[in-house]
């Protein structure tokens, strides 16, 4: 079984076979991205939990940001296509950028219409 979400905007799966559901109208893939950059301040107390152990709560705080912000742009690409939900969702990380300064956050998955 796969992650699952309802909410106001509609239904949220990482599994592409809903449980009990009928069989949904296929309206295409959707995606998202997000794009955040690295902040010197956060670099240097990260550098600092580093050595003395403990989480990095600034860039926690960042990603979490830019994952929301993926996920809004799928929900968006969705609802364009009139879709209700989304199923089959898969996030990906990257480090981009000539020093690995940036990190992209991109979300996919299928639009469906039940």
């Amino acid at each position: 079984m796969g992650w699952f979400s309802k909410s106001r905007d509609g239904f949220f799966l990482s599994t592409t076979t809903p449980p009990g559901i009928e069989m949904p109208q296929y309206l295409g893939v959707v995606h998202g991205e997000a794009i955040i950059g690295a902040n010197i301040f956060r670099d240097l107390f990260s550098s600092v939990r580093d050595v003395v152990g403990g989480r990095a709560g600034g860039y926690e705080r960042a990603l979490s940001g830019a994952r929301d912000a993926a996920l809004e742009d799928l929900i968006e690409a969705a609802r364009e296509l009139g879709a209700n939900g989304v199923i089959g969702i898969d996030f990906d990380y990257e480090v981009l950028g000539e020093t690995n300064g940036m990190m992209m956050v991109a979300v996919s998955g299928t639009a469906v219409k039940l």
